[in-house]
């Protein structure tokens, strides 16, 4: 079985614009729903690909954050240049750092962080991460168990310096959180395990917003934009959006 490839996405609507994020390992399907959403309600929306995501494994540890950080500015200049004056920014985990890091960086309206983390995982973890990433999509790509067995083996010797890059990311945008302005919707699933929790309560106390809320969301895991309180998700979003000064 061919596996399709995500990619890039643009829905074209008003003038009001939203960038939206997805996280490490993730890809931009994870937010089509939302962005489905959001366009019906009028919003431009405009997902990019992180280079090394929705591609083979081997290909993800040879890109890093300052990588990603680029795509992210690239779809945000790319908003800019179809004459979207106004952005706001809405992602997911990784997304949602970066979203924090795009608050005190260039100019934007607004900003979602959906169960992004705050605190640093151990390397032994995230490693475990990645090794059950690359397995479930060497299985999605219809591999023989024997095939994917040798292919993790060789697949295990890869050094992975993108995790170092990707704790020091986090690291470094948690200290700037009190540099954030703009509005800040903090969205966190209450039965995420793959982040600390507690971090969306650093994200809401820290930033320096006179518009700001938190939602915890009782009944979803960590993917929340795919998960079973998604349309409550789009309407809460839709909702914070719609308060913001266009």
């Amino acid at each position: 079985m061919k596996k399709l490839v995500p990619k890039p996405f643009t829905f074209e609507a008003g003038e009001r614009a939203v960038l939206l994020l997805h996280g490490f390992t993730g890809n931009s399907a994870d937010n089509r729903m939302l962005a489905r959403f959001l366009e019906k309600k009028g919003y431009t929306c405009h997902a990019p690909q992180y280079k090394g995501h929705g591609v083979p494994p081997e290909e993800l540890v040879h890109t890093g954050p300052d990588d990603w950080w680029e795509d992210v500015m690239e779809g945000y200049n790319f908003l800019k240049n179809r004459g979207h004056k106004s952005i706001a920014a809405v992602g997911l985990s990784l997304g949602g750092v970066f979203s924090l890091k795009l608050g005190y960086t260039v100019p934007i309206k607004g900003i979602v962080p959906m169960c992004a983390p705050m605190y640093i995982k151990s390397e032994e973890v995230m490693y475990k991460g990645i090794l059950e990433y690359a397995r479930e999509y060497k299985k999605h790509e219809g591999k023989s168990p024997e095939q994917i067995e040798q292919e993790m083996i060789e697949f295990a010797k890869t050094p992975m310096n993108t995790l170092k890059a990707l704790q020091n990311l986090i690291a470094d945008v948690r200290n700037n959180v009190d540099m954030i302005y703009s509005p800040t919707f903090v969205v966190q699933a209450r039965h995420d395990h793959m982040i600390n929790t507690d971090s969306a309560n650093i994200i809401y106390n820290e930033v320096e917003s006179d518009l700001k809320k938190i939602k915890w969301y009782e009944e979803s895991g960590h993917v929340i934009t795919l998960d079973k309180e998604r349309d409550q998700l789009h309407e809460d979003v839709y909702e914070f959006l719609e308060q913001l000064d266009w």
